[in-house]
C-alpha cells in the first residue's frame, strides 16, 4: 500500500515540476526583450563614443529590471530543484520499501542476480546525478556538502550510502562502501550491507567506524572552501571496486562537473603514490588515521 502511495505522489510531484519547468522558460521569454534593449543600448553608446545622461539613466533602468528578471527566474528555479529532491527522496523511499518487503522491480533487479558491471555503472550514476549545492547569497554550504563532515549528532538514514570500516576474512580492516540498513540509540551502532554483492554481507559497527558520504556536490566555483585541497588526505573509492583507499587530492574539481584528482598510496610505485586517478566528490571523505601504512 505504502509503495501505491508513494507512486501516485511522485506523479503529483512530476506535475507539478512540469508546470514550473514551463514557468521557467516563460520567465525566461519574458525578460530576453530587456536583455536584448541592453545589449542594443551598449552598441549605440559604442557608435557614437559617449556616455550621456540618456543612456545612463536608460541602463539604469534596464539593469534594475534584468535584476529582478534574474531574481524572479532563479526562484522558480530554486522551486524546481526542491521539487527533483522531493521527488528523489521519494524514490529513495519507495526502493528501501521494495527491499524490505522482497520486490524488486526490472530496472533494480536483486543483489544476488546484480552483475559486477550493472553495479559499477550504478554506482556512476550515483556519482553523477547528486545534487550540486546552491545557496542563496552569502550562504555557507551545509554539512555533508562537499567535504564537510556530518554534524557530531548526525545519524544515516536506512538507505543511506556509508564509508565502512570492517574486518575482512583474514582480520584485516578494510574501508567499504555500504548502505546504512538501521542504527540502534541504545548501543550507538549501525547495521549495514555491503553495497558489493560478491560480499553480500550485513555488519554491525560503531559509530567511529562510520563515515556518512556527501549528500551535495560543492561548486568550485562559488564555495571552494568547501572541497578537500591539494595534498590533503583522504579516504577515495578506488575506481572500478566498492573499497576505499587512502590518497592525496592531486587536484580539486576546478568545475562543478569534476572529478578530484587523487594521487592513491601504493608501495609498487618508487615514490609511494599510484599515478593520478579521478574520483568522483561522491565518493572522497575525510581520512580518519593520519599515518602513512
Amino acid at each position: 500500500m505504502a509503495l501505491v502511495s508513494a507512486d501516485s505522489r511522485i506523479a503529483e510531484l512530476l506535475g507539478e515540476l512540469h508546470q514550473l519547468i514551463k514557468q521557467t522558460q516563460e520567465e525566461r521569454s519574458r525578460s530576453e526583450h530587456n536583455l536584448v534593449n541592453i545589449q542594443k543600448t551598449h552598441e549605440r553608446m559604442q557608435t557614437e563614443n559617449k556616455i550621456s545622461p540618456y543612456y545612463r539613466t536608460k541602463l539604469r533602468g534596464l539593469y534594475t529590471t534584468a535584476k529582478a528578471d534574474a531574481e524572479a527566474e532563479c526562484n522558480i528555479l530554486r522551486k524546481d530543484l526542491d521539487k527533483i529532491a522531493e521527488i528523489k527522496s521519494l524514490l529513495e523511499e519507495r526502493r528501501i520499501a521494495a527491499k524490505i518487503a522482497g520486490l524488486y522491480n526490472d530496472s533494480e533487479p536483486p543483489r544476488k542476480t546484480m552483475r559486477r558491471g550493472v553495479l559499477m555503472t550504478l554506482l556512476q550514476q550515483s556519482a553523477m546525478t547528486l545534487p550540486l549545492w546552491i545557496g542563496k547569497p552569502g550562504e555557507k554550504p551545509p554539512p555533508l556538502c562537499g567535504a564537510i563532515p556530518a554534524s557530531s549528532d548526525y545519524v544515516a538514514k536506512p538507505g543511506d550510502k556509508v564509508a565502512a570500516r570492517v574486518k575482512t576474512v583474514d582480520g584485516d580492516e578494510q574501508w567499504i562502501l555500504a548502505e546504512a540498513v538501521s542504527y540502534n540509540h541504545a548501543t550507538n551502532k549501525y547495521e549495514v550491507d555491503d553495497i558489493d554483492e560478491e560480499g553480500k554481507e550485513r555488519h554491525t559497527l560503531s559509530r567511529r567506524r562510520i563515515i556518512p558520504l556527501p549528500q551535495w556536490k560543492a561548486n568550485p566555483e562559488t564555495d571552494p572552501e568547501a572541497l578537500f585541497q591539494k595534498d590533503q588526505l583522504v579516504l577515495a573509492l578506488y575506481p572500478q571496486t566498492t573499497c576505499f583507499y587512502r590518497a592525496l587530492i592531486h587536484t580539486p574539481p576546478q568545475r562543478p562537473q569534476d572529478d578530484y584528482s587523487v594521487l592513491f598510496e601504493d608501495t609498487s610505485y618508487a615514490d609511494g603514490y599510484s599515478p593520478p586517478l579521478n574520483v568522483a566528490q561522491r565518493y572522497v571523505v575525510a581520512c580518519k588515521e593520519t599515518k602513512k601504512k
